[in-house]
């Protein structure tokens, strides 16, 4: 069975697709997150040091939106994003 197959076959399950749906804003925050740091160029060790912080931190910081076990504080996110050369946007979408 590939991915895409195991995948839908997940999402076929309307719990298992409510939850994936729920993590979608995580997601996408992340996929930017990685996105932006691959274009800076910077290691996490790098953009740790322009934070003012260690590189497991900033492990922790990425992996933290798919565990969701910690939410990272806006003051946070906007120094990652200052540290790739970015800025931070948040914004409220109607249904």
């Amino acid at each position: 069975m590939t991915h895409e197959e195991l995948k839908a076959k997940a999402l076929s399950n309307p719990k298992v697709k409510e939850e994936y749906d729920n993590l979608a804003p995580e997601f996408s925050l992340l996929r930017g997150m990685l996105l932006a740091r691959e274009d800076s160029g910077l290691s996490q060790a790098e953009i740790a040091f322009r934070m003012g912080t260690k590189a497991p931190a900033i492990t922790r910081l990425e992996s933290s939106l798919t565990s969701g076990k910690h939410s990272p504080s806006l003051a946070t996110l906007k120094k990652y994003a200052k540290a790739v050369n970015c800025h931070l946007e948040i914004k409220l979408v109607h249904n």
